[in-house]
């Protein structure tokens, strides 16, 4: 069984399509994502519709980002439409014909359906931040919906497992490499990639926002975490 973890998908429908047929998904595999499959970039009703679809032919684990919770909070709350507007609903209304009365009831059972979180015996992910002297489930939402990485980073979760990440754009569209902490948003919908990281293997498979692929080897994370230690130490 392969395993992996995708970043903000934020409407980049052909990318999300290339990506899964590189990955080549089994029935036993299993796709955590973090979070923000709407707005901002061109399909996400498109987006939508793949993960709904690929939940019938793989073990799928999708996690809620904030631009779901705002889409929400206007859609099914009647909530003012003015933030989520400018924070790139827009692009989401027009995928779904001019107006979100076109969702369909099962777009919005995939929302509702969403997981604050997902922890292993081994990780823990989530959308955006964690406090790492709190167990996940006690996390402050604000944490866990709308924070982005601080500089410096947070430090390792108190369980000693591995947080990954979405939400902050990695702006040159690298993975981010920590022993304790992957930020796994590779800024796909601003001319990054969307990220498929191999749980077991750390090898990364990216699509950028037109759909073509490229594999990123352990090697270029290992390389990440070297440089990373060597800061750590001052030389």
């Amino acid at each position: 069984m392969a395993r992996y973890v995708i970043g903000d998908v934020h409407g980049c429908a052909k990318a999300l399509r290339s990506l899964l047929a590189a990955l080549q998904l089994g029935s036993d595999d299993e796709v955590i994502f973090l979070g923000d499959y709407v707005d901002r970039g061109p399909n996400s009703r498109g987006v939508v519709e793949q993960l709904i679809d690929l939940g019938q032919r793989s073990r799928v684990i999708a996690l809620r980002g904030n631009h779901e919770i705002m889409l929400q909070a206007v859609a099914v709350h009647g909530m003012d439409d003015s933030v989520w507007l400018r924070s790139g609903g827009k692009a989401t209304v027009v995928s779904y014909g001019g107006s979100i009365t076109k969702i369909p009831s099962a777009h919005f059972d995939f929302f509702h359906a969403l997981q604050r979180y997902h922890e292993t015996e081994r990780e823990i992910f989530v959308h955006a931040m964690y406090d790492p002297q709190l167990g996940i489930d006690d996390q402050n939402d604000e944490l866990t919906y709308w924070t982005h990485l601080p500089q410096p980073l947070p430090i390792a979760h108190t369980s000693g497992k591995r947080v990954y990440v979405g939400h902050t754009p990695q702006p040159r569209g690298e993975v981010l490499w920590r022993p304790h902490l992957v930020g796994v948003d590779t800024y796909c919908f601003g001319g990054g990639y969307l990220s498929a990281v191999d749980l077991e293997t750390g090898a990364t498979t990216q699509a950028d926002r037109h759909g073509h692929i490229r594999r990123v080897p352990i090697e270029r994370a290992l390389h990440a975490l070297a440089r990373w230690g060597k800061w750590l130490r001052g030389s």
